[in-house]
């Protein structure tokens, strides 16, 4: 098989989706007003590059992170001190994120645990865990569809988990430098991977968490509970060299590449 290097302009990224279309399908996610909620987690768990995820977190909520970094930046918070940015800018953080619920969810450790089987056996070679090391962007011209280069992002994180059973887990990490000092929250998305033929496949999500830490206290939020949906995409994969690509199966032939980490089998 020829290459996938020579075949698309690959660039770093750290913004990945299993619906491509979740840029325009979602709308801009709704919570409430001026606040980082779940319908944010949503969007963000389906965004393909950093221009997304950006646009996710701008929608309702990215005046009151901007308060909350001026304001741990004006107290001059450690890095190492966690405990500061909750200390010294409380009621700010307090107002960038919706309330915790009442009745705290449990964090679901391993998801695919007692999740049903896959109808159709994947393939052993997808089987693993995966980190995004590269993909093409699409630009709509007046022509079609070109490749662009994407900008990296570094406070952004992308991993996928398949196991044998057919389970995948998405992973994202948001750092402090997204949401401010002393907050951090992993999104995940996890559901069934269907094997549709030969060297295709389609991702369908089921649920979610965005865990972490948010002013000064451990959260666990639910993301199926959200207004936004998940959204399904369907891809053709191909493995070369211990590098998985999987293409869009739509008109833009968007291409992600991933590299196996080291590790048990899931």
């Amino acid at each position: 098989m020829r290459s996938s290097r020579g075949s698309f302009f690959l660039a770093v990224l750290l913004g990945f989706s299993f619906s491509a279309l979740a840029q325009e399908a979602s709308g801009p996610p709704r919570t409430v007003a001026g606040v980082c909620g779940s319908a944010n987690w949503v969007c963000v768990a389906e965004c393909i590059e950093p221009e997304c995820v950006d646009r996710c977190l701008r929608q309702g909520c990215e005046q009151s992170l901007d308060r909350l970094k001026a304001c741990t930046l004006k107290a001059g918070c450690a890095p190492d001190d966690t405990q500061c940015p909750a200390r010294t800018c409380g009621p700010t953080c307090q107002k960038a994120f919706e309330p915790a619920p009442p009745s705290p969810e449990k964090e679901m450790k391993d998801p695919c645990q007692g999740q049903a089987s896959s109808t159709k056996a994947l393939p052993d070679k997808l089987v693993g865990e995966w980190r995004l090391t590269a993909a093409s962007l699409p630009e709509v011209t007046d022509g079609g569809f070109t490749r662009i280069e994407a900008q990296p992002r570094a406070d952004y994180e992308r991993a996928l988990r398949i196991t044998s059973s057919g389970c995948f887990v998405l992973r994202t990490a948001l750092k402090d430098a997204t949401l401010g000092e002393g907050n951090a929250l992993v999104v995940r998305a996890w559901g069934m991977v269907e094997a549709l033929g030969e060297h295709h496949v389609k991702l369908l999500a089921k649920d979610g968490q965005a865990v972490g830490p948010v002013c000064g206290a451990k959260r666990v939020i639910p993301l199926s509970r959200s207004k936004v949906r998940f959204k399904g995409g369907s891809y053709r994969w191909d493995l070369e060299e211990g590098e998985l690509t999987l293409t869009l199966d739509d008109a833009t032939k968007q291409t992600f590449q991933f590299e196996r980490e080291e590790g048990p089998p899931p």
